[in-house]
């Protein structure tokens, strides 16, 4: 699935002054950020916790304290006694960075520290991207990028835009780092919401994304795959398939997306506790109703058969009554 593009900066967008254009110049910083916070405080908008010149300094000193970090980290792995004290400074930053008035702007900024969104990127820097996200996990972003879930709301574009980047962060940590995927369902609770999200009726990019993360979760992990077993996984796949069991999906993407939720179902089949659970949540059947419809899922419902089948002979009575 492609990733939509970044957004242009508006034109209109007032420029900063030039003593902190050239300090964030200097310092990589993404200026769109700051810029847009100056037009907002122009605009008579005020923030509770930062005004905007703390914010600008915070961003500043967080981008600046993530570099030392690195740095200390690629000379010196060996010895995590050279990047203890910048691990702490960062740390302090990123506690800071936890307020949700501006938690868009802090995915956003790191989604552009980090450049974990690029493919290319990781592809061509493997060992510099490792260690950023070793930096990530010691700092905890792994849990603070969850939470910031939690508490955004899909209805503003931009908060929305902000929890697919969310997911892209993630995916692309997971990528890099393999381990992330069981991390990532420890620490947090991503699992939840991501059952939560693909359970919603209305179709959009941001469930395409969040049917595909599970997969992602589940495919080499029977950690997880149990895990999410036991969380009612199973019931709120199934019915997140159930949706489409007389119909099939309106485009490619919404097709894809039922593609992913079934990879996910075969994925969670594999532990035998969870071929138990379909059983009882009806899955059998359900997998039935959609050959007999003979929609676009036909042959993901026999695929799905099949990993139920697999090392669980109680399917063939089931099979040979219907």
């Amino acid at each position: 699935m492609e990733k939509p593009p970044k957004r242009k900066r508006e034109e209109s967008t007032p420029p900063l002054d030039d003593g902190d254009a050239t300090e964030a110049a200097e310092n990589g910083v993404d200026l769109s950020l700051l810029e847009a916070i100056e037009k907002s405080a122009e605009n008579g908008a005020a923030t509770a916790i930062l005004d905007l010149r703390g914010l600008k300094k915070l961003v500043l000193s967080f981008e600046r304290r993530l570099r030392d970090n690195l740095e200390a980290r690629v000379m010196h792995p060996d010895q995590p006694d050279r990047f203890a004290d910048s691990e702490v400074e960062l740390h302090e930053d990123l506690d800071r960075l936890k307020n949700p008035d501006i938690a868009v702007d802090v995915v956003n900024l790191l989604t552009d520290l980090t450049d974990l969104t690029d493919g290319d990127v990781l592809e061509d820097n493997d060992e510099p991207a490792g260690v950023l996200v070793d930096a990530l996990l010691a700092n905890n972003v792994l849990e603070l990028l969850v939470q910031n879930i939690g508490r955004l709301s899909e209805v503003d574009p931009d908060e929305a835009a902000a929890i697919y980047n969310t997911l892209a962060i993630i995916e692309n940590m997971i990528e890099v780092k393999p381990a992330v995927a069981e991390m990532v369902c420890e620490r947090t609770k991503l699992l939840r919401w991501l059952l939560g999200r693909i359970e919603v009726h209305d179709f959009d990019g941001n469930k395409q994304y969040a049917s595909e993360i599970p997969a992602i979760l589940l495919q080499n992990s029977p950690t997880n795959q149990k895990k999410l077993g036991q969380m009612n996984g199973v019931d709120a796949v199934l019915q997140a398939v159930a949706m489409y069991k007389s119909k099939d999906p309106k485009s490619s993407d919404e097709e894809e997306m039922l593609e992913n939720l079934f990879d996910c179902l075969c994925c969670l089949l594999m532990p035998v506790e969870n071929k138990e659970r379909f059983m009882k949540s009806e899955g059998v059947e359900l997998m039935i109703i959609i050959m007999k419809q003979k929609k676009s899922a036909y042959a993901s419902a026999i695929r799905a058969l099949d990993f139920e089948m697999t090392k669980y002979p109680q399917l063939v009575s089931v099979l040979w009554t219907s």
